[in-house]
Order: structure tokens, then C-alpha cells, then sequence
């Protein structure tokens, strides 16, 4: 069943506008992170000094089972918000989430898996009045319906939501039986778009499976520039089908860091307006049209502001992605 999308009485501009308190900000992209590691990168204190965005550059994706627009960075919650009640890492966690709303981003993606951070994001979001402003994901990660309804109902309430934008399955644990359940939902209105998760490349055969057999709205898995086997199929296929694609584990667990640590950005790159290896590896990414949204994880206000700078300028076209990758594997 598709989702017919209703725009909020505001845009997006306005509301960027009204954020910041200016209704000529632009971007400055000289302030992203331009070392060759994103641990070199600015001090906290004045990541949210100065911030200034022209939402006219955002660049967003059409969700395609409804129309709605995505902006392409969102924010992963993995480790990084299982924080419990710490209260010094809850307060760096708050400008994270003020550095996502200011510079646009939307999505938050959770699970129960991930021990205290639903919790974590629905009491910050509170706190900070942002819940209507956001795009919140999380997943159902258990076996049983009744079991899945039950920890449905606790996820909806620890991030504090009357409803959940996207509920997905987890690791496609017992995926046939929460689709069912899911479908109902989303009929109700209890969510507004439902999906399915991996983060292996051998679950791809089965999520395909499931790309050609159910309606889904969205899909999530692991691609970047290391692991780039969704290219082959899923990625095309989630494309001809219609489902939105968020992409996970796009720094390849850091890995890819780990390559281009003290190694200079080629000049070239200023075409596509990167300015760290941070956002060379989004914007490779972002530069496939089958992917809606990258969702790297972090607890660091200024990999937040570097992360979401991949959401505004030019993208490479294939040419250019093929011209990054054959760069990068020259290293």
C-alpha cells in the first residue's frame, strides 16, 4: 500500500530559517574537516558556533512508495548512543543532534539491539523539542509476533513517538511473521513505512528475495567503498522496484580511514565539493541514484557537522565515482 505524503505547513527552507536565524546563511564548506582523518578535525566547542546552511543546497531523495523527500545524511545510533545516564556523554550526544537538525538532517536510525540508545535519543530529542523535526527509524530484533508486537510498543516508547516514521526488521529475524504484524501497522497508522535490515553481504540473496516479493518501502545494508558488491544486483534491483535504500557501515567499520590517514585530498576533488576523506566516501556512495540515505554513527558534535557537509554541493556522476574509487585503491 503506498504512503501518500503530506508536506509540513513550513519547507524545509523556512525552517532551516527559522533554526538559524538568518534567511541568507550559506554553507561554509571550507569549515568541514579537511586533515586526512576525521580525529584531526576541529574542537568541539565551536562545532556549533557560526553554523550556517542554505537549505537550497541540500540535497534530498524522493522516498519512491510515497514522494516524500529524505535528505541523503542521516545519523546511525549504534555504540555510539548506548550511553546509558551518563550525563557528560548525553551533553555531547545534544550537540550531535543540534549539528544533524541545524545543518538539515532527518533520519535517526535505532534498535532495540543497541542496548540503551533508543532511550537515549528519545529522552535528547525531548529535551531538545526536535521529535517532529526528525525522521525516526528503529527495528524489531526478536522472534514470535506477540514478542515483536511487545518490543514494537517499548521502542515507540522510549524514543517517545505517538508513531514510528520507519519500523524495520532486524537481521531479518523472523522476517515473514513481523512483516505481517508490520503490515497491519502501517495500515493503522501506528508507522508510516516499513522495511527490512542487514549488514553482511550474505544476506543480499535474501533480501532480494524479499525486494521482489513484498511491498516494502525501504532497505537497509551494508555498501561503501570497500565492500561494493551491492552494485552488482541489489542496488539496481532495489531501484527498479522501488524501495529506498539506506546504506550502513559506510566507513567500513573505519577501516576505510585507516587507508587514507595522512594522505592529502586530490585538487580534483573540489568539483565535488569534498572536503575530507570523510566525505569522499559518502559522496561515492551518495553518487549512486538507487541510494536515499548513508546513516554513519558517531558521538562526535564535529564528525556530525563533517558527516552531514556530504549533503550539500555536487555529487560525482559515474564517471567521477569511477575516477574516486581508481584513486583510492592507487593508495
Amino acid at each position: 500500500m503506498k504512503t501518500k505524503y503530506k508536506p509540513p505547513q513550513h519547507s524545509r527552507r523556512k525552517a532551516l530559517q527559522l533554526v538559524l536565524g538568518s534567511s541568507t546563511a550559506l554553507l561554509t564548506f571550507g569549515c568541514g574537516i579537511s586533515t586526512a582523518d576525521q580525529s584531526n578535525a576541529v574542537n568541539a566547542p565551536s562545532i556549533l558556533d557560526n553554523l550556517q546552511v542554505d537549505a537550497n543546497q541540500l540535497i534530498q531523495r524522493v522516498i519512491p512508495s510515497s514522494g516524500e523527500k529524505l535528505p541523503v545524511v542521516g545519523l546511525g545510533t549504534w555504540q555510539t548512543f548506548d550511553v546509558g545516564n551518563d550525563r557528560q556523554a548525553r551533553k555531547r550526544l545534544i550537540e550531535v543532534l543540534t549539528v544533524l537538525q541545524k545543518m538539515g538532517g532527518k533520519m535517526i536510525d535505532s534498535s532495540p539491539m543497541y542496548g540503551s540508545s533508543e532511550k537515549v535519543v528519545g529522552d535528547l530529542c525531548q529535551q531538545l523539542g526536535l521529535r517532529k523535526e526528525l525522521f525516526m527509524a528503529t527495528k524489531v530484533w526478536t522472534s514470535g509476533q506477540q514478542a515483536g508486537k511487545q518490543q514494537m510498543n517499548q521502542s515507540i516508547q522510549k524514543m517517545q513517538a505517538k508513531s514510528m516514521d520507519l519500523m524495520q526488521v532486524h537481521n531479518l529475524v523472523d522476517v515473514d511473521t513481523h512483516l505481517k504484524t508490520l503490515r497491519a501497522w502501517k495500515a493503522q497508522g501506528k508507522i508510516r513505512y516499513l522495511g527490512v535490515t542487514h549488514y553482511t553481504t550474505g544476506a543480499y540473496p535474501q533480501l532480494m528475495r524479499l525486494i521482489k516479493s513484498e511491498s516494502l518501502d525501504f532497505v537497509q545494508f551494508n555498501y561503501n567503498m570497500k565492500v561494493r558488491e551491492a552494485e552488482k544486483r541489489l542496488l539496481p534491483l532495489a531501484k527498479e522496484k522501488g524501495v529506498a535504500v539506506i546504506i550502513n557501515r559506510p566507513y567500513a567499520g573505519g577501516s576505510l580511514f585507516r587507508v587514507t590517514r595522512g594522505k592529502p585530498l586530490p585538487e580534483w576533488t573540489k568539483e565535488y565539493d569534498i572536503n575530507s576523506w570523510g566525505q569522499y566516501f559518502l559522496k561515492y556512495m551518495l553518487g549512486h541514484p538507487a541510494v536515499n540515505c548513508v546513516i554513519p554513527g558517531t558521538s562526535k558534535p564535529k564528525h556530525m557537522r563533517d558527516n552531514m557537509g556530504a549533503a550539500y554541493g555536487k555529487l560525482p556522476d559515474e564517471k567521477g565515482r569511477k575516477k574516486m574509487l581508481t584513486y583510492l585503491e592507487s593508495l
